[in-house]
Formats: C-alpha cells, sequence, structure tokens
C-alpha cells in the first residue's frame, strides 16, 4: 500500500465526490475493517461559523458520502469537532448550522451531542504528559480524521496533525497555547495528540483548499483533489508540496522530521500519482521559519536567529470593527483596547494567531520580517 494516496475531484457536486471518495478509500485499503456496530468518529474541522463556500471547514458532501459509506457498512457514526470558541451545546450546534454538516443527520449519522471533557495521562507524549480532551472520542473504536487543506497563520499548514487540536475542548485551546508558547513545542504538542488518538485513517480535502490570511480569513483556491493516508505526517508532506511549501516551512513537519516520523522529502513517500502534477505553483502561503532549523546553534544565536525570522500579528486598522474578539481570545493576554481599536504588547504576545485566526473581519494580518521574507 502506498504511503499517499490522491485522486482527482473537480467540484463538490455528488457523483463527482461518490466517485472520487470511493477510488480513494479503496486505494488506502478499503473499508474492510469496520464491522457491524461498530463507534467511529469523523473528527471534521468546523474551525468557526464558516460557510462551505468560505473554504475553512470540511466541506458538508465529503462528509455526507463518507457517513453514507460507514452506515453502510453497519457502522455507528458520530461527527464532531471542537471549534474555536466555547465547548457548549448553544455554540456547537450554530457551528453545525453554518458549516452545513448538520446534513449527514441524512444519512444516518449523528452530530456529537456529548460535551463533557475528559483527562488522561500520557506518558509516552514528548511533551504533552496530561490532557483534557472531549470525552466524546473516547466512545470511538476507530477515529478518521477529515481535514481541510489550508495555510496557516502559526503552523505554516493546517492539514492532518493540525486537525486534532480539536480535540482540545472549546476555550482551553488557548491555554494550550500559553502552555506551549514555543511554537516547536506546540508543534510537538499537535504530534503527541495524533499519536495518543491514532486515526485509523486520514482523509485532506483538498478540492478547495485556503491560501493567504489562513486559517478562517484567507481565500479560497481551487487545487481539484483528495489525498488519504494511515499516517497523518506522511500525508502532510504530500499536502506541503502541493501548497508549494518546503517541509522547513511547516513546523509540524519538521518536528516530525526530528521524530523520524517522516522522511527528509515528499520525493521519498510512496504515491499512487505523481504528487508534482497537482502542485499550485503561485499558491499564497504564510511562509514561516521554525526555530527548530536553529537547534545546533548557541542559545544566544538561536534567539537572535529566531527573532529576526518570526512573524507576528498586524492589526490593519482600516478593517477593525473593534469587536474585542481579538482581545477575549488572547491567551498570553498581549492586547488591550485603546481608542476603541487593539493594541499588542510585542513583549508578552507568543504569536500563536489566535487573533489572527478568529477575527469575524480578517483585520489581524500575518506580518513576516523584512530578512525572512528575503530569505524566501
Amino acid at each position: 500500500m502506498y504511503d499517499v494516496n490522491i485522486v482527482k475531484c473537480e467540484n463538490y457536486e455528488e457523483e463527482n465526490v461518490k466517485q472520487a471518495l470511493s477510488s480513494l478509500i479503496n486505494l488506502t485499503g478499503g473499508l474492510d475493517w469496520v464491522k457491524p456496530n461498530m463507534n467511529i468518529v469523523i473528527k471534521a474541522n468546523l474551525v468557526t461559523f464558516m460557510k462551505p463556500e468560505q473554504a475553512a471547514t470540511t466541506h458538508p458532501s465529503l462528509l455526507c458520502e463518507l457517513v453514507k459509506m460507514l452506515v453502510e457498512k453497519g457502522a455507528n457514526v458520530v461527527v464532531g469537532d471542537s471549534p474555536g470558541g466555547l465547548y457548549t451545546p448553544a455554540f456547537v450546534n450554530k457551528v453545525y448550522t453554518s458549516t452545513e454538516v448538520e446534513k449527514i443527520t441524512k444519512f444516518g449519522g449523528k452530530l456529537n451531542q456529548n460535551f463533557d471533557k475528559k483527562s488522561v495521562t500520557f506518558p509516552e507524549g514528548k511533551v504533552l504528559k496530561d490532557f483534557e480532551y472531549t470525552s466524546y472520542l473516547s466512545d470511538a473504536d476507530a477515529i478518521i480524521n477529515f481535514c481541510k487543506l489550508k495555510s496557516h497563520g502559526m503552523m505554516g499548514m493546517s492539514a492532518a496533525t493540525k486537525n486534532l487540536f480539536g480535540t482540545i475542548p472549546g476555550t482551553l485551546k488557548s491555554e494550550y497555547h500559553f502552555r506551549f508558547p514555543n511554537h516547536a513545542d506546540f508543534a510537538d504538542m499537535l504530534i503527541d495528540l495524533n499519536e495518543y488518538f491514532k486515526p485509523k485513517l486520514c482523509i485532506v480535502d483538498a478540492i478547495v483548499g485556503m491560501e493567504g490570511n489562513g486559517p478562517t480569513k484567507g481565500t479560497p483556491r481551487h487545487i481539484g483533489a483528495l489525498l488519504a493516508s494511515t499516517n497523518p505526517y506522511k500525508l502532510d508532506l504530500a499536502c506541503a508540496r502541493i501548497m508549494g511549501l518546503e517541509k522547513e516551512n511547516v513546523t509540524t513537519l519538521e518536528a516530525a522530521y526530528k521524530r523520524n516520523l517522516i522522511p527528509d522529502s515528499y520525493k521519498k513517500l510512496s504515491c499512487n500519482q505523481d504528487i508534482d502534477a497537482f502542485v499550485i505553483k503561485d499558491y499564497n502561503n504564510i511562509l514561516v521559519h521554525s526555530g527548530i532549523l536553529f537547534d545546533d546553534k548557541p542559545e544566544l544565536v538561536k534567539k537572535v536567529i529566531t527573532k529576526c525570522l518570526k512573524s507576528t500579528p498586524k492589526l490593519d486598522k482600516s478593517m477593525c470593527i473593534g469587536c474585542k474578539k481579538c482581545y477575549e481570545i488572547c491567551p498570553a493576554k498581549a492586547i488591550e483596547f485603546k481608542n476603541n481599536r487593539p493594541h499588542i504588547d510585542r513583549k508578552k504576545c507568543i504569536s500563536c494567531f489566535c487573533c489572527q485566526e478568529f477575527c469575524p473581519v480578517g483585520a489581524m494580518k500575518v506580518k513576516r520580517p523584512l530578512v525572512a521574507k528575503i530569505l524566501n
């Protein structure tokens, strides 16, 4: 079996989705492992109140088709996520409505309505030794990670590995940003989550991805592909190539490479098709430089280099509506409001880009230093 499988799918029309998803899953081993009455959770990307055409969330047509396939096998299927914000029935059900994921109920699937939290210890984790997660996942016999391919202000790319941050309940996510302010540690935390939950199958919605000011306020970009793998890290390596990114531009990939979870190049992946045939050469990425690149340097030198290359959030004053969402969500309490506008304390800012991700009008942008621009 290939490390990564990829199929063409030009749009979200029902027949195209059915044919492409069926072909993709068969290439990735099929669904013979699904048994009657098995409890399967589809962990979608339902980051916030977004419509499908905004390309921030897993498209409902894909979720509906996957639910049909699993229900036909006799499985009990639950679709869920913990979006950014409150992890309450009222909040999450509004997200279900806006993302149109409610449609899966027509085909025998259920939307998660268990909003309890569960604590766990994980001594095998590199940085995440104990954590709380959304307890509905503990009832799953298998988890399918169905993510959306997007640019990402903090990690460089959001795909399979990053999608499991949605296992952390609601506003606790901000605490985890503060708990792991170093981007390399945050990437290792995401990998630890994947190692704990071990999804049975990972699928990427890359029919229409997001470029630019992702992962919520970017621009939809047609790619025309679906990808799948049983390995989230190898899948992400292939996704990065499609976006025109090197592993050095995606912090989770650098962390995965250091942990011997991926090869040093996408060229060493086995794939059913030539990945290069799917590359979008002018994809508008948010380029990040991971501090991991400089681990062999003295600590002082590493700090200076990292500071010179570090991207930071920047306000576009002309777009700001003074809603205070950035102020409310900032885990480092680095934002103050003066004259109805946010002001960022750069000494406190940890560049988690929560303000950029959840600004309702996209007024927070990613500012890249001149040195970083020159290097790219």
